[in-house]
């Protein structure tokens, strides 16, 4: 073996034999997706500079496929609107439920909040990417393939070791770092941060399908929920490539009456709704069945000093209301907006106006999560609908739960926002006396 790579093989085997390599930045963000591109890009407008590590190589699949409207604003923020209206995306101008003969549609141009009216249904594999490569384009570095393995904090600067593909490691010392790792939840890992969840344990079957017998117009383009049982409901996200997203979502004991792989399973599972049968029955997966089961996740801080998480690092409730990218975005965004604050020496009030703004969308959500499973929820949006043409109080109540589903829960003017338990369990006591 040459002296080259006897030295290279023994810094390799054992890196803390020798100093490693290392880099400076301003920002290390962790993970490049949307929450972790929108960070990037935010902050290396900023003049910072910015450096993105990432886990995998793409294009990789991820769950979370339906945008909402309040995202939109974000990612124009960020830069990226250009860019992904070449893409030519599936537009998302609402969402239908559908429960036995009961069909209710909520449409966003009939919301409470004024902002975006439509958004996105996306192959995130493709999205991701398309985001990732543009913040490339910006000029922030992204390097695939390498996993934080280790990082120590010196007061707010952190040191953290990355290994490549190789098994070769470096250093980065940042002065803020973003977690925007979504299922990997870097920090929460190292740092100790997970929470445990009171939820029940829920689990999720999802795969892509030809889709030859999309209804034509709007219908066949919408995206929809049917709710096969109160606690076990399954989505329908059309694309713009002709594929479609189907994934059933609910208590675990529902999945163990089907059997065989994961793709028999999710077939199994379609002959048995109705209202899929006919669709899908036939249609051939050109994205193989994926599970995932006890999805939901918490932190016990979201942010400290020198590091901030965001996305599915920091919470994960549920995929019934499609919030996942948008909290991601918003996160994202507002975390490298205080962290920039924050390097140029400026007062921040992390807990307000990030620990709290982030956890009150969160509550919302999970207000409308947990009233979805038992139920209640999905008597309110087929009672609001039926009854919002003839009773204007009602017509109301849908447009400001439009608001909701649309991913404006920090609208405060919205009464379905301030006071969501409240104003939840009240509609639904009203509901049961008729």
């Amino acid at each position: 073996m040459g002296q080259e790579n006897q030295s290279n093989w023994l810094i390799k085997e054992n890196p803390y034999l020798y100093n490693m390599r290392k880099e400076f930045v301003d920002i290390l963000i962790i993970g490049a997706g949307p929450s972790g591109s929108v960070a990037a890009s935010i902050a290396h407008r900023s003049g910072l500079k910015v450096k993105i590590v990432e886990k995998n190589l793409f294009p990789r699949f991820v769950i979370g496929e339906s945008l909402l409207p309040k995202c939109m604003a974000d990612l124009k923020e960020a830069g990226f609107m250009d860019i992904l209206e070449a893409q030519n995306y599936q537009k998302k101008f609402g969402a239908r439920f559908i429960r036995n003969d009961q069909n209710c549609l909520f449409d966003f141009s009939e919301q409470y909040t004024d902002g975006w009216s439509w958004t996105w249904q996306v192959p995130r594999a493709d999205f991701d990417q398309v985001l990732a490569k543009e913040v490339e384009k910006m000029g922030v570095s992204v390097s695939y393939e390498s996993t934080l393995t280790d990082i120590s904090f010196e007061g707010s600067t952190s040191v953290s070791t990355i290994q490549e593909k190789d098994g070769a490691s470096y250093q980065i010392e940042a002065k803020f770092v973003i977690d925007s790792s979504g299922w990997g939840r870097v920090l929460p890992r190292l740092l100790d941060l997970d929470k445990p969840i009171s939820s029940p344990p829920r689990k999720a079957i999802f795969a892509h399908f030809t889709d030859n017998l999309r209804p034509k117009g709007d219908a066949g383009n919408q995206i929809t929920f049917v709710i096969h049982k109160q606690d076990l409901w399954t989505w329908i996200i059309p694309f713009s490539n002709g594929l479609t997203s189907v994934g059933f979502v609910g208590n675990i004991a529902h999945f163990e009456n089907f059997e065989g792989s994961p793709d028999e399973r999710i077939k199994q599972m379609i002959d048995d709704v109705p209202q899929m049968k006919e669709r899908f029955t036939g249609q051939e997966i050109k994205l193989d069945a994926m599970e995932i089961s006890a999805y939901a996740a918490s932190a016990k801080q979201l942010y400290g000093p020198g590091f901030a998480i965001t996305g599915n690092s920091s919470e994960f409730i549920d995929p019934v209301f499609s919030s996942g990218v948008t909290f991601a975005t918003h996160s994202g965004l507002l975390a490298a907006k205080l962290a920039i604050k924050t390097l140029n020496g400026e007062d921040v009030n992390w807990e307000d106006d990030f620990k709290n703004h982030i956890l009150q969308g969160v509550e919302t959500f999970r207000t409308y999560v947990d009233s979805w499973y038992d139920g209640t929820l999905q008597d309110i949006f087929f009672y609001t609908s039926e009854t919002a043409k003839d009773n204007p109080t009602n017509a109301t109540m849908k447009k400001q739960i439009c608001s909701v589903l649309a991913g404006y829960v920090w609208d405060e003017t919205n009464p379905f926002v301030k006071k969501h338990k409240k104003a939840v369990s009240s509609l639904a006591r009203v509901i049961k006396m008729f």
